[in-house]
């Protein structure tokens, strides 16, 4: 082993947080401040310092943010995101032989010691530390200096380094010697705060016309975007408004064969119409498409489009390339399968085609296209069904162009695979959520979400329902299990949505046995009172208002788990940016009986030296006041008036 930086005394390792070595990118939001941890050590007793180095792609000098010990060689740094972007940081510490000579020099006079040559030490390290410093810096170092020298003035001298001024001095001036580099820099990428705070609404524009018998068009749903807006939705998100297959198209309730008019499914993308670049002709034009995107925006809402990377028969992929597909012996095109289930209606493409270069560039160029006609989020179905390598060059090269470019992973599948699509750069993720009903699995599930690794790379996006979907909760709880699983959508994640109007509607009649809806809106149009309101819609829009308006609402990662001996209850605290913002929701997981119990405070809300505790809560989803002015307090849940609180907290 050669020799090498033997004057090198800091051993820096454990630097965290690192996405697999860095192999992905660490996420973060602009406008959050990154932690940054590590280990740090060194021989001996000398006093270490350390600053976390950080610097965006493009910028040749390094800044530095210092970082504090915390406990057992864990040391703490952090430093703001002004920017969107990519940006490095790693953590640099050194031995700091003024930092050492300033502590021992204090712990030596309180024990009465003669400090005259320790004096003559600091005016050494004071000269130092000069070095490179403005005139009137270097001034006041050398009057100091010179006092330090002179033994006649050696009272004088120690009193100025007990005194307040001299530690500030000693804190605020580095003296860097032989310093230790974490050899990795590691990624961070920092992308728009809107990846971090979205209220999803989706319906099917087919089904949009007001009048029974009738199909959708982009006109019809301009009508409906005052009724999203009203309820606090800022992202309206359509299935696929492609043409739709006519080969072995699929019936009503998935049936093999569609009858005459049945309209097929819109995941069967492509006909003699047109394919991923068109639009099915009976929701409208491009111009009317355009249209309503540029009035959704004037009401603040991002209209999300699907993208599903699949043919129909008669797409006009299949004819012009061929090699993009499987095909069987006899000749026929091989069409998606996922035993014992049949997608008759579907093609999937072949990613090993020896033409993938070109396959390639092309699904990339469908992304490309809408962005043009002003679309920024995308709601990808099924990415699991095709090569996470392809999902990470195509995001990259996407969001390299268009960085604050949305996608959303609809993936419901094993754990690692909807991991590793959120490392290779789909902004938020679908989850289990869905599927989790208990407090324990709830409590399990969002921890694991925010306090292990995911954090890191993976953005929850929580869904009640889906059309795909319709949990066993909903479909035997009636009204109230749609309000506890809403509020828990709405609440836990920052991102959530909910497909509609079929959620608010109540709407659960199931395939007996299956969690799937019945008469199934994938494969028929439905016609839905639009006009209609009723306590869901009232709710979803008092708490959409209340996310808009709190902080600590928009946000998935600022969330603690209070105590409440009742295993049908849920309570937790989401704290804002500020630390001033505080929310504390509670929730009756039971739809059918009222729930009590004592729900604990955390312990920093009690920490109010000198002072009794008074928390003043205002209940957002009522509008009543309650004071409280001990840890435990009492909390009681009638589902049959409200199955949940929404306290907003101002602590005295």
């Amino acid at each position: 082993m050669k020799k090498t930086g033997g004057n090198i005394r800091v051993i820096i390792d454990h630097i965290s947080p690192q996405v697999d070595q860095n192999r992905y990118p660490v996420k973060r939001l602009h406008g959050e401040e990154l932690q940054v941890k590590a280990h740090i050590y060194a021989d001996g007793h000398d006093e270490i310092r350390a600053v976390v180095m950080y610097q965006k792609a493009g910028q040749k000098i390094w800044q530095e943010q210092p970082m504090v010990y915390e406990i057992n060689d864990e040391w703490l740094g952090s430093f703001e995101l002004k920017e969107k972007g990519i940006y490095k940081f790693t953590v640099k510490a050194w031995v700091d032989h003024f930092l050492t000579w300033y502590e021992g020099f204090k712990k030596k006079a309180a024990d009465n010691q003669n400090l005259a040559t320790e004096l003559l030490e600091g005016a050494e390290y004071l000269k130092a530390i000069g070095k490179g410093k403005p005139k009137s810096v270097r001034d006041h170092l050398n009057k100091l200096i010179k006092i330090f020298k002179d033994p006649s003035k050696y009272e004088e001298a120690v009193d100025l380094v007990l005194e307040k001024p001299f530690s500030e001095l000693v804190s605020n001036n580095y003296l860097v010697n032989h310093p230790t580099i974490y050899p990795v820099e590691v990624t961070l990428k920092v992308e728009d705060a809107r990846a971090g705070f979205t209220s999803w609404y989706e319906f099917f524009p087919r089904s949009a016309a007001a009048k029974p018998g009738k199909h959708g068009t982009f006109k019809d749903c301009e009508k409906l975007l005052p009724r999203v807006a009203a309820m606090g939705f800022d992202v309206l998100y359509f299935p696929p408004i492609h043409p739709i297959g006519k080969l072995h198209r699929k019936g009503r309730n998935n049936a093999v064969k569609a009858k005459k008019g049945e309209p097929g499914s819109p995941w069967a993308i492509g006909s003699d119409e047109g394919g991923h670049k068109s639009i099915h002709p009976e929701l409208g034009t491009l111009g009317d498409f355009k249209n309503l995107v540029k009035k959704a925006k004037a009401l603040g809402i991002d209209i999300a489009m699907d993208i599903a990377l699949q043919c129909a028969p008669d797409h006009p992929y299949v004819k012009a390339h061929p090699q993009w597909f499987k095909w069987r012996p006899d000749g026929t095109v091989k069409y998606a399968e996922n035993p014992p289930k049949k997608y008759q209606d579907i093609l999937p493409i072949d990613f090993e085609t020896e033409d993938w270069q070109a396959l390639w560039d092309e699904l990339e160029s469908i992304f490309t296209y809408w962005i043009g006609q002003g679309i920024s989020i995308f709601r990808v179905d099924n990415p699991h069904t095709k090569p996470t390598p392809f999902w990470e060059w195509l995001i990259a090269s996407v969001q390299e162009k268009h960085p604050d470019v949305i996608f959303l992973s609809e993936a419901f599948t094993r754990p690692k695979v909807m991991a590793g699509l959120a490392k290779a750069g789909f902004t938020h993720g679908y989850t289990y959520f869905t599927w989790r009903n208990s407090k324990a699995e709830l409590v399990t599930y969002i921890n694991e979400l925010t306090q292990g690794p995911l954090r890191d790379y993976f953005r929850p996006n929580f869904w009640p329902n889906t059309p795909d979907i319709l949990p066993y909760f909903l479909q035997d709880h009636g009204e109230n299990a749609f309000l506890i699983r809403y509020v828990l959508a709405a609440t836990l994640s920052s991102n959530y949505g909910l497909y509609g109007p079929v959620y608010e509607f109540y709407e659960n009649k199931p395939v007996p046995g299956k969690e799937e809806y019945l008469d199934s809106e994938k494969y028929e149009i439905k016609h839905h009172d639009w006009n209609k309101t009723n306590r869901l819609s009232d709710i979803i829009t008092l708490v959409n208002k209340a996310r808009k308006e709190n902080s600590a609402l928009q946000s998935t990662w600022n969330l603690q788990f209070c105590d409440i001996h009742n295993d049908h209850i849920i309570a937790y605290l989401k704290t804002g940016s500020d630390r001033s913002n505080l929310i504390l929701v509670v929730v009756n997981l039971d739809p059918n009986h009222t729930q009590s119990g004592y729900v604990q405070l955390p312990a920093e809300l009690l920490k109010k030296k000198g002072k009794d505790i008074f928390i003043e809560l205002s209940d957002l989803g009522t509008g009543s006041k309650y004071t409280w002015t001990q840890e435990w307090n009492y909390i009681e849940l009638d589902p049959a008036q409200l199955p949940f609180h929404l306290f907003k907290l101002k602590v005295y």
